[in-house]
């Protein structure tokens, strides 16, 4: 029993000169990384945030249709006798494009025109009739039955040629179908026949289609809490409105001229749809382009987008007074660019990191130096 007491009472006394230990390491490594800490001095890179003026603007996913398409096709049944365009040329409306064959039609022309002509022959005779039983009614000399008949003639005659000239006039509406010019100004695609081809009324794929390429719509859709904002921009006339191509340097500028008369209820989206002049033939019907629409322009805290950092509680920066870099909560409204615009937060003329970020925690030593120039040698605005 004295033998048992004695081993329990050897290791309590171990457990405790473990515990001691361990805390006197951890007290030592403690006080080493609170000193290596405090004296470490992170670079980073830093810019000024700016108080300036910067657009309101809405960025949105937008296709280019065009205001007019005509898809060409024939309106009689015969063969092609001459194409009159190039593939995909531009064309005005009256252009010259199909020739087709008319020979058939202007051989029915011909004939009609024979039948007109008889017709006005037999009209003739039978008011010359007309005239002479007037005379000899007049002396009694012959039954008034014979005047009657002379002037039922007269009207079948009369009657004779306006249906011929009828059908006259059709006849030379459909040789007019055998000449096929442009409808409108455009562009057009390449032709689906050829010269020889036999074409029909009831053929579904058209012979061409022409494109209107200048002016054109930019048809987009925006989320309807922003719909008020839009309706009292264009009530102010300060909006303006232009597109983007991916991998296209030139900008499409254009002026908004309709807001759907309904929100999609599935999606809560607004179609609006811009007209663009397009005179430099940018922008292409079918094209997918990024819409770049301006309410106004309004007094912003602006800094680089790589300053604001983002977290559980929200998005920060981190702001550097006298090279310690400090935590500071911020609100981002909205990104222009490389730039985020702050709501609030920031008043300023604040010096924001914009990398190294990384290495950082609130109240680190810095060495801030502006950030680095660019490809075109330049730095960044606010540095």
């Amino acid at each position: 029993m004295i033998k048992r007491k004695w081993l329990f009472g050897l290791a309590a006394v171990a457990v405790v000169g473990v515990i001691l230990l361990a805390r006197g390491l951890w007290t030592t490594d403690s006080a080493a990384q609170s000193k290596g800490g405090a004296a470490r001095v992170v670079p980073v890179e830093t810019a000024v945030a700016e108080r300036k003026k910067v657009p309101v603007r809405i960025e949105s996913l937008g296709s280019v249709t065009p205001i007019a398409s005509v898809a060409i096709k024939p309106r009689v049944d015969t063969a092609i006798m001459a194409v009159h365009f190039r593939d995909g040329q531009a064309v005005k409306k009256g252009d010259l494009l199909f020739t087709l064959d008319g020979r058939a039609i202007e051989a029915q022309i011909a004939q009609t025109e024979g039948m007109v002509a008889r017709d006005k022959a037999q009209l003739a005779g039978a008011e010359r009739d007309v005239t002479r039983y007037t005379d000899l009614v007049a002396k009694a000399a012959t039954p008034v039955v014979n005047l009657d008949n002379a002037k039922t003639q007269s009207e079948v005659f009369k009657a004779a040629i306006m249906s011929d000239e009828g059908l006259l006039n059709n006849l030379k509406v459909q040789l007019s179908y055998c000449t096929i010019t442009a409808p409108i100004d455009g562009r057009i695609s390449a032709a689906a026949v050829k010269v020889g081809n036999f074409v029909r009324q009831a053929d579904l794929p058209p012979m061409a289609t022409i494109n209107q390429m200048a002016p054109v719509y930019v048809t987009f859709t925006v989320p309807q809490k922003v719909l008020p904002d839009i309706r009292q921009a264009l009530a102010a006339e300060s909006a303006t409105i232009e597109a983007v191509i991916p991998g296209e340097q030139k900008r499409a500028k254009g002026q908004v001229t309709m807001i759907e008369n309904t929100v999609d209820a599935a999606t809560g989206l607004a179609t609006i749809r811009a007209t663009m002049p397009n005179d430099q033939e940018v922008l292409w019907p079918g094209t997918l382009v990024t819409t770049e629409l301006t309410l106004r322009v309004e007094e912003a805290v602006a800094v680089p987008s790589p300053a604001v950092q983002v977290s559980q509680t929200g998005s920060f920066v981190f702001v550097v007074n006298d090279n310690v870099a400090k935590v500071q909560p911020v609100k981002v409204s909205r990104t222009i660019g490389t730039e985020s615009i702050i709501e609030s937060g920031l008043n300023g003329g604040e010096t924001v990191v914009t990398d190294g970020q990384l290495l950082l925690s609130n109240g680190t030593q810095v060495n801030p130096r502006g950030a680095k120039a660019g490809p075109s040698g330049q730095k960044p605005a606010g540095t």
